[in-house]
């Protein structure tokens, strides 16, 4: 973006730098690096990784490749996609419990098969006729805060799980279904979130995937609560299936692959599994920063406000008003920008390939890693200022491989359009009606485990808007 074009946006307004964690002046050494990578994934790149372009380093028994320019980024990613399709050895055997073969960590062959069936049961243009579940949904979530009063207190990382959970759960299982099961699977989640392991030692020395990793009790109990409702869910629908309503499990159960055959119980309840943690924990997260934000920058509240009560004039918002919401939708596009709900995305070399002139060997590690892209300054002008302006102006934003919050390539998120959608409608609704402000005394900082979260819990004070 041109600076006449950043001064354009922000002439005459504050700007507000949410927080980062420390950018270390210079590498850490090989140990300390795991022991960061355990803690904060976001605690272990030095200030010059936000630009450099591609760079390799040895850890361990593994090759490691960050890619942080477009150009690399689309060479990894969908030129090479055949040779680098693989999720990342820790990515698989941290999921692998949970998700089976599901969409997100399977390969090859499988996931051509699968996705190719799973695609098209959560397309964008499904999205309007899963639209009034949302709203339904969000309305309930604002008749909650209501009934609590002015300046109560809500945390508003667990509301935002909460919310954006009961819209998955009735739109995978239907209204009823939703309804019953939705905290059993919340908890589950978190659970497993809370307690899995977030480095593969075993793969960075070399190890071959087939060695079992150790998972923990709360782990395995977590998983079998999960996988338990979940067959409970799918027996239920089978039992009661409304045929007029519009759920994701009826297309998986009524989904046939190329030869004419159904998908099995187990890759049903994969499917699922995954379809819940993707459109739960990333929504949620990127709500909750988006409140957080909107708190921190009274001046882009401002904005928002005045477009919600121009656009909908105190009325509920319905699936076309999304279209005529564009400063709404650029709040929640530069909180991906900011806070990407995964923030590192890593895959294995199955064959031998060549990235910006360099050879990547066949087992090698490569990274892409949207906290880093989203703010390299050679990108985007002030990188680490919140300012949704950005995004509405043809110069304010990379190509299209420079801001990846929902990856990109053959392997970009099905649920990009329901996840948008249900991310902007969230935010008009309960935003035309509400503040939030931050809690005195919070420190917000940003965590990385498998999604990138603002901390354990966002406190925050709630009061009804009044609009003159």
């Amino acid at each position: 973006m041109a600076m006449n074009d950043a001064a354009r946006l922000t002439t005459g307004q504050p700007s507000y730098t949410p927080p980062y964690p420390y950018r270390h002046p210079a590498s850490p050494s090989i140990i300390e690096l795991l022991g960061l990578a355990r803690k904060n994934f976001l605690s272990i790149w030095t200030e010059r990784d936000f630009t450099r372009r591609l760079v390799s380093q040895q850890v361990l028994a593994r090759k490691l490749f960050l890619c942080n320019m477009p150009d690399v980024v689309q060479e990894a990613f969908q030129a090479n996609h055949k040779g680098l399709q693989r999720k990342s050895p820790q990515m698989r055997h941290a999921l692998a419990p949970l998700l089976g073969d599901g969409l997100f960590i399977s390969d090859q062959e499988v996931w051509r098969k699968r996705r190719k069936i799973v695609a098209p049961i959560i397309h964008g243009s499904r999205v309007p006729g899963f639209a009034p579940i949302m709203v339904e949904t969000i309305v309930e979530k604002s008749q909650e805060w209501d009934a609590l009063g002015e300046g109560a207190e809500v945390d508003a990382l667990l509301d935002m799980a909460h919310l954006t959970a009961e819209i998955i759960c009735r739109t995978i299982f239907g209204r009823t279904l939703g309804k019953t099961y939705a905290a059993d699977v919340v908890q589950g989640f978190t659970e497993y979130q809370k307690h899995i392991d977030q480095v593969d030692v075993m793969a960075m020395l070399g190890l071959p995937d087939w060695i079992p990793r150790f998972q923990g009790s709360k782990v395995r109990k977590a998983t079998t609560q999960i996988l338990s409702v979940l067959d409970e869910i799918i027996d239920s629908y089978q039992a009661q299936k409304d045929q007029g309503e519009t759920s994701v499990i009826g297309g998986l159960l009524e989904a046939r692959d190329e030869d004419g055959k159904p998908l099995s119980r187990a890759a049903i309840r994969s499917e699922a599994a995954v379809i819940f943690m993707a459109g739960h924990e990333t929504t949620a997260n990127t709500l909750a920063w988006a409140w957080f934000l909107l708190s921190q920058a009274p001046h882009i509240r401002e904005k928002l406000h005045a477009e919600l009560d121009s656009v909908l004039e105190g009325r509920t918002p319905e699936f076309k008003d999304v279209a005529q919401l564009p400063y709404t939708k650029a709040v929640i596009e530069e909180t991906l920008r900011l806070y990407p709900p995964v923030p590192l995305l890593a895959r294995e070399a199955i064959e031998d390939v060549n990235i910006g002139g360099r050879r990547v060997p066949k087992g090698s590690l490569l990274l892409v890693v949207p906290w880093l892209l989203h703010r390299n300054p050679l990108l985007w002008e002030r990188p680490d200022v919140f300012d949704p302006g950005r995004f509405l102006i043809k110069e304010g934003r990379p190509n299209k491989y420079g801001y990846v919050p929902f990856s990109i390539g053959p392997r970009i998120c099905a649920g990009l359009q329901f996840g948008l959608v249900e991310s902007v409608l969230s935010l008009a609704t309960l935003a035309s009606r509400f503040e939030l402000n931050l809690k005195p005394g919070t420190d917000v900082q940003p965590v990385s485990r498998l999604t990138l979260r603002p901390g354990e819990t966002l406190p925050m004070l709630i009061s009804p808007r009044r609009r003159g």
